[in-house]
């Protein structure tokens, strides 16, 4: 896969389960923590990890971490460390920052400095997290037994543009294609308003659009099979 280089800033008790799940799924992972002794416990889980403090500029930019294809900020219990780290990776220009936020609050805080991905510790766990990561197409999944699993896609460039029937996600790809998620546009009070509705069931001649989320069943291999081909085309 192309996005395969992460740093994961933080690694108790959250953190390092991302990091170990990442490793263990063959990403390329570099941790960082301002603990020695978390350090030590992680460092022969992954390619890279050192003791550093996130909240020192110098400190990030002589680690590069500007060529990660994505960055987690999973430092638990000082926000403000949080916060500052957040802003220094915006001012790297590291191209996907995911921090973590302890409640309504400070999910608006990191909102409001430039964090478009945010996570909620209580509500998301490391390995659906790591599937996120290793997977930027994959918006949700819900795992099944088996390794097959229910995900939800950011639709492939590959498909945009091409009905349902032209894919054939069941013959060529052994997955069914559940339902798919539209965004639509209304004005409410003068303003344009974007909402998500479920389409139902499929038709065969239905074109797939950018912004559509593709719901499907299969195996997990299958599923990541789908997403490589179409967004190789």
């Amino acid at each position: 896969m192309d996005y395969n280089k992460f740093a994961v800033i933080g690694v108790g008790r959250y953190g390092s389960e991302i990091v170990r799940i990442l490793a263990e799924k063959g990403g390329q992972v570099f941790a960082f923590d301002f603990d020695e002794e978390k350090i030590e416990r992680i460092k022969d889980d992954v390619a890279f990890a050192v003791t550093l403090d996130s909240t020192n500029l110098k400190a990030l930019k002589s680690q590069n971490i500007h060529e990660m294809d994505a960055v987690v900020v999973a430092i638990g219990g000082n926000f403000e460390a949080t916060i500052l780290t957040c802003v220094h990776l915006i001012d790297l220009n590291v191209k996907r920052i995911i921090a973590r936020a302890s409640g309504k609050h400070q999910r608006v805080i990191l909102e409001k400095i430039g964090v478009t991905e945010i996570l909620s510790p209580e509500k998301e766990v490391a390995d659906v997290v790591s599937e996120k990561l290793l997977n930027p197409n994959i918006i949700a999944y819900f795992s099944l037994p088996d390794d097959h699993e229910i995900a939800e896609i950011k639709a492939p460039k590959g498909c945009v543009g091409r009905r349902l029937d032209e894919i054939s996600f069941r013959n060529k790809y052994e997955l069914t294609l559940i339902t798919i998620k539209q965004i639509t546009e209304k004005i409410i009070d003068g303003k344009i308003v974007k909402e998500e509705h479920i389409i139902g069931v499929p038709k065969s001649d239905t074109i797939i659009k950018a912004t559509d989320t593709l719901v499907v069943f299969g195996s997990e291999k299958n599923v990541e099979r789908f997403i490589e081909i179409n967004e190789s085309l």
